[in-house]
């Protein structure tokens, strides 16, 4: 992720929140342990650094061995509780928009006679599923996810691939974040989209044939 730039509001937010809470943390550190410990470019820790201090968000005072030292201001500490508050506000939205449409999914998921479903990805929308399916008549038989690297997640088997599945399936479950349009692409082309099922958050539709 390094050297990536943030692609909209929410990322820029993100990582203001992320900059003033490690200057929080230690402020004498330097821009570079900075960079590293958020994932981002050093130039881009350099800019949003001058941008707090400008908007008055961070001061700057002296340190031992001729280096700066980072302070957060009153205005600074307000604009980390705004944005704190910001974030676990859009996150238990997402929690509370997926827990709904995967709640949703299983009925659907029920009434065309599915029963036994495998997930695919291993995510945080995994887990939603996983506990949505918990009180209900879906049993989830196993999480598929090449890039897993434990054997179980939430109580449930994570296997590499569809033929590790050790027992029947009726249909797959997208459940992965980043790389959902790849898993299901791959699904329905391995058991056809009538088989496929994915939560409208994730926009997924089976491609259109060329020419159709």
């Amino acid at each position: 992720m390094a050297g990536t730039l943030p692609t909209d509001e929410n990322d820029s937010d993100r990582l203001v929140l992320g900059l003033l809470t490690s200057l929080e943390a230690d402020g004498a550190q330097s821009q570079r342990h900075i960079a590293a410990e958020l994932g981002v470019a050093l130039g881009l820790v350099n800019a949003y650094l001058k941008r707090a201090i400008k908007k008055g968000f961070v001061k700057v005072g002296s340190a031992p061995a001729r280096r700066y030292a980072y302070y957060l201001t009153p205005q600074g500490f307000s604009e980390k509780s705004r944005l704190t508050v910001q974030f676990l506000s859009d996150s238990f939205s997402l929690f509370r928009k997926a827990k709904d449409e995967y709640g949703k999914l299983f009925e659907r998921a029920q009434a065309r006679g599915f029963r036994r479903v495998v997930l695919a990805g291993q995510s945080d929308l995994c887990e939603i599923a996983i506990l949505c399916a918990v009180d209900g008549p879906i049993s989830v038989l196993a999480i598929v996810d090449p890039d897993a690297t434990a054997s179980r997640f939430i109580g449930v088997r994570v296997v590499s691939s569809y033929a590790l599945v050790d027992e029947p399936f009726d249909a797959v479950v997208v459940t992965h974040l980043t790389g959902a349009r790849n898993v299901f692409d791959q699904a329905v082309s391995k058991f056809g989209a009538e088989k496929v099922l994915a939560p409208d958050l994730l926009g997924l539709r089976p491609k259109q044939p060329q020419g159709a």
